[in-house]
């Protein structure tokens, strides 16, 4: 399947739906916390009793694991679809630090725009291999030239996706 190289505006038009996302990724973060939390404390209480179905509070501690399941499934689900399935990339850290990476490219090779939640649009992009320490700010040039090339030209066996 082709990649698909993103302009600047292209990706800017995403940050508001990539916002709401991560919005849901956090609810359901605190709830897999929450839980996680309660759980410590029948163990607590309980130790490994607590997984034989005969403790008074096995159950409550089988209703927790179910609604962490269901709080990762959620976010795996969030991930896949809306991040993934839209051609987009999470680098190292991505969903606890707000990354993600948008594949363009510029001057006949890949490069990642590259997006931090809280930023209100695309400022930075970097080397495939650089990470986010090796951002660097966007010109007016580049603005108006990423993603704009023939990108099934380009080699992407450096581009991990």
């Amino acid at each position: 399947m082709p990649r698909k190289a993103f302009t600047v505006e292209e990706a800017d038009a995403m940050i508001p739906s990539l916002v709401e996302v991560f919005r849901g990724i956090e609810v359901e973060k605190r709830t897999i916390r929450e839980l996680a939390n309660k759980i410590d404390v029948l163990e607590l209480l309980w130790g490994n009793a607590l997984r034989d179905e005969d403790i008074p509070d096995h159950q409550e501690f089988a209703s927790h694991r179910e609604g962490i399941d269901r709080s990762l499934l959620a976010i795996q689900q969030a991930v896949e679809e809306h991040i993934l399935g839209r051609g987009l990339r999470f680098p190292m850290g991505g969903i606890e630090q707000g990354l993600v990476d948008f594949p363009t490219t510029y001057a006949g090779r890949w490069v990642f725009l590259c997006w931090k939640l809280g930023e209100r649009r695309l400022t930075h992009w970097h080397e495939v291999d650089a990470g986010f320490q090796g951002r660097r700010k966007i010109t007016d040039a580049q603005r108006r030239s990423m993603g704009r090339g023939d990108p099934g030209a380009i080699d992407d066996s450096g581009l991990d996706m």
